[in-house]
């Protein structure tokens, strides 16, 4: 059975290692949803998370934190993946 290409996070997500870059990417994948009202939303949520966490400054957590961005925009990006 031949799949169809998955709307995956971008190539350069084992590249993130610090939150600023996590920061980037996710926005880098917002750009990839459909326009309008669902990437506001996103990008909205992104940047709040980035402010709630953003005094964080244990190394350990901040990897978990990282890890599980990346697993959700990976479920964002395959639940949008036909809506483009």
């Amino acid at each position: 059975m031949i799949e169809s290409p998955a709307m995956s996070p971008l190539p350069e997500a084992e590249l993130v290692r610090s939150s600023v870059q996590l920061y980037r990417y996710l926005l880098r994948c917002c750009r990839r949803l459909p326009q309008g009202h669902i990437q506001q939303h996103y990008r909205h949520a992104i940047r709040q998370s980035f402010k709630v966490h953003a005094d964080e400054d244990d190394p350990e957590r901040i990897q978990q934190i990282i890890k599980r961005a990346i697993e959700d925009a990976d479920w964002v990006m395959n639940k949008y993946k036909n809506q483009k």
